[in-house]
């Protein structure tokens, strides 16, 4: 069996995890991350390429003969990366700019939605601020999404009239996220518990991953402003298999079938947040690859070979590849920098991860790290995930927590409440 190299584009905690388990396959000779982090650089040769230096990846990928690319972060594929490269016949793991489109824009997403009769929220689309304004002039409460790329972070949930306006003006008056918020959603609130459903997709063909559960909000008891992700579990006891056969019937199956249709077929991770709300699914949004933390708990709970089913779905047999998920559950706690989502530190010492690396069915993976002087620092806001494997939810979260007291650094913050209601 002749082996592959394989190149993981990215640096987060979702890379970290993605190099972790293709380091595991018997297909794979070498790794490679760009730009990687602390936490690859164990696993993998780091490369000094950013996720967006599309031009520069490719170029790496045919001098060094990489066998697979696998693209961790939405920007690149939002930008037409998985196109570059098929382009120069380089294999990658990705939808192309057109499909990643469902990510990219969430107007499109929305209006996609409504086309096909997937369940979704009421919303409206505004292009600009006088409309914003007059759009909710009676409303005493809505979401207010900006329409693009915003790291997680563009989307307000608005309890009054003046939070609405000042949601509309930081998006579409102080632009603090850029052209992402040329365009607004303004959309119902609906209450309800939220889970993210993952599905691998071939462009005809899928397999639901098991679902898990992320926490946006920063502060304990889903408090504070909305943040990359603060920690995740996997299997969520609110996602019934009546329940995910339903949202794979509704929304997965729909959306797979109307994207081929349109001439854009999708390949890749399929990410869909959903809202049940009294018993039924409403689509929140699609992310056009794996969440971060939901990859950390998923990807420890898968036991089948992540490249072989990578590769099956570049080459449309995905239908015929045995996906195996560990009974066992996963819990993933997220370490913070002291005032992120705003602002924050870097540079800070961490102490304690050779001790986590002792104990079983632990792993701590790197979201923002480097080394510095022999020494492991933070190097952004969201700084390790803490994952842990445990007979149940309740076990996985024990264990993830333990292993949480065992690291440090000046001004770390986490969320102490991940998976405790469903445990």
């Amino acid at each position: 069996m002749v082996k592959m190299k394989v190149l993981v584009v990215g640096s987060g905690g979702r890379e970290h995890a993605l190099v972790w388990k293709i380091a595991q396959s018997p297909l794979v000779e070498k790794v490679f991350c760009a730009p990687g982090n602390a936490g690859t650089a164990e696993l993998a040769q780091n490369v000094d390429i950013a996720a967006e230096e599309i031009e520069k990846l490719a170029f790496f990928a045919q001098m060094e003969g990489i066998g697979l690319t696998v693209v961790g972060p939405e920007a690149p594929l939002v930008e037409g990366i998985a196109d570059e490269f098929q382009k120069k016949r380089l294999r990658v793991f990705g939808p192309s700019k057109a499909a990643a489109l469902l990510e990219g824009s969430k107007a499109f997403a929305k209006e996609l939605m409504k086309s096909i009769g997937v369940p979704t929220p009421k919303f409206q689309i505004v292009e600009n601020i006088e409309d914003a304004i007059e759009a909710v002039s009676k409303k005493q409460k809505a979401v207010v999404k900006a329409h693009g790329l915003a790291e997680g972070k563009g989307v307000f949930v608005c309890k009054s009239q003046q939070e609405i306006l000042d949601a509309i003006s930081k998006i579409m008056q102080q632009k603090i996220f850029g052209h992402a918020g040329d365009k607004i959603i303004i959309e119902e609130i609906v209450d309800g518990k939220e889970a993210s459903i993952l599905a691998f997709c071939d462009g005809e063909n899928y397999q639901l991953m098991p679902p898990a559960q992320d926490h946006k909000r920063v502060f304990d008891g889903n408090r504070g402003q909305n943040t990359g992700g603060m920690g995740a579990y996997s299997p969520v006891p609110l996602i019934t298999t009546k329940l995910l056969k339903e949202i794979e019937d509704t929304i997965v199956k729909p959306i797979i079938s109307e994207m081929g249709k349109r001439g854009t077929p999708y390949v890749g991770v399929l990410y869909v947040g959903i809202m049940i709300v009294k018993g039924k699914p409403f689509v929140l949004e699609f992310n056009c690859r794996f969440g971060d933390p939901e990859a950390q708990v998923v990807l420890l709970r898968l036991e089948s070979d992540l490249v072989e089913i990578m590769l099956s779905c570049i080459e449309k047999k995905l239908s015929g590849q045995k996906i195996v998920w560990s009974k066992k559950a996963a819990t993933c706690v997220v370490l913070a920098s002291g005032g992120y989502p705003e602002k924050f530190d870097k540079g800070k010492k961490i102490s304690g991860l050779e001790e986590v690396k002792k104990m079983k069915e632990t792993i701590v993976f790197h979201s923002a790290t480097k080394s510095e002087n022999s020494a492991i620092v933070s190097n952004s806001g969201r700084v390790l995930g803490v994952t842990a494997l445990g007979k149940t939810v309740k076990e996985s979260i024990q264990k993830a927590y333990k292993a949480v007291s065992k690291i440090s650094f000046e001004k770390m913050h986490y969320r102490k409440d991940i998976g405790k209601k469903m445990a």
